[in-house]
Formats: C-alpha cells, structure tokens, sequence
C-alpha cells in the first residue's frame, strides 16, 4: 500500500514536470501528436503502479523518450510548415455568410448537431447570424458573428506563410494566383523572400524575411 502511495506521488509530480517542459495547457488546446503522447504517458503511469515489483526506470524512460520525441516534433513543426499540416492538420471553413459548407462538415466528420450546440454556447440562435465559423485543427469551433445590419466584416487571411501561397485562402476570398503574382511583380517581390503576407480590408500586408 505505501509502495503504491508513492509511486503515485512520484509519478504526479514526475508527470506535472514532464507537462511543464513540453510546454502543455489545457486538454482542448492538444493536438493529434500531443493526444497521443498523453495516452501513451497515462497507460505507461498505470501499469507501472500496478506493477509494484517492477523498477520505476522502466516507466522513466519510456516517458522521457516521448518527452524528447515531443519536443523534438514541435521544433520540426515549428521549422516546417508541411509538417505542421500533415500531423497537425489546418483550420476548415464551417460556415459562410451564413451558410453552411455541407461538404467539409462531412469531411471533417462534424455534426449539424454539433455545429448548432456550438452556436448555442455562443449565445447565437441562428446559422444565418453567423458570417464566418472555422473548426480549428484542435476541434475548437471558431465563430465570426454578423456586425449589426448584417454589414460584412473584413476577415484577415494569411496569403502568403513562409514563401508558401496560401491557395485556399486566396480561393476563399475570390482572388487568384496570377492576382497575388502580379502584385509582387509591382513592388519587385519575390514569393520565397516573404515571411508573412495577410490580405484585410481589400489591402496586402507584407513582412518579409529580413
């Protein structure tokens, strides 16, 4: 009983050091890697205290390789933009103008249920009172609602990230690739020596690498 005891004390404050390192916050902020790592650190935390004869280092380890495998994913995403999409996944358009996008709520495998429970925490009644609503990589539901009289908002959208074209984004607010090409064009802009490109209210904000 007091081996038990201490194993779950050790490993509590071992865990909590562990959650502090990776730099974790709440649950709905995890992301698929994160997920995992949290499940594999839980079923690892439970059967060493239930394997009171067996050595803690044999659950030490284990933790710490994902530990430093966690880190070591979050800097490569950090450094790759691919890589963050592929394991991290991007935000989906949900709605739009106040109307819903049916063929990404079945590919992102969200609910009408679910979408109109999130507009309720939100104090919103109706889908038409939403202008823009975005499910986030994390599962969150991110709404926009209508400013008064229903006049439209301009919505910031990255359009360039680290030399990448943002395609849907560009898609998303009716603009093209030879629009976006001829403007760097204009100004002598080349698409790899730009860092961060944003387009708000009918303008194109520019940060570049240096």
């Amino acid at each position: 009983m007091i081996n038990t005891v201490l194993r779950t004390l050790f490993f509590y404050f071992f865990v909590t050091f562990c959650y502090r390192v990776m730099g974790k916050r709440e649950v709905g902020q995890l992301g698929i890697i994160d997920l995992i790592v949290s499940i594999l650190i839980a079923e690892l935390v439970a059967m060493s205290i239930e394997k009171l004869d067996q050595s803690i280092l044999y659950t030490v380890l284990p933790i710490a390789v994902l530990v430093i495998l966690e880190l070591t994913l979050g800097f490569i995403t950090l450094k790759s933009r691919t890589f963050n999409r592929l394991f991290g996944g991007k935000p989906s358009i949900i709605i739009k103008d106040g109307k819903v996008i049916y063929k990404n709520l079945v590919s992102q495998r969200y609910s009408l249920d679910d979408l109109l429970i999130e507009l309720r925490k939100k104090g919103l009644t109706s889908l038409e009172d939403v202008e823009y609503a975005f499910l986030e990589p994390n599962g969150n539901l991110s709404l926009f609602p209508y400013k008064p009289l229903k006049i439209k908002s301009s919505l910031p959208l990255p359009v360039i990230v680290e030399g990448v074209m943002q395609k849907d984004n560009l898609k998303f607010i009716d603009k093209t690739e030879e629009w976006l090409d001829k403007i760097l064009l204009n100004n002598n802009l080349v698409l790899k020596d730009i860092f961060y490109g944003i387009y708000n209210k009918k303008h194109l904000y520019i940060i570049k690498k240096k």
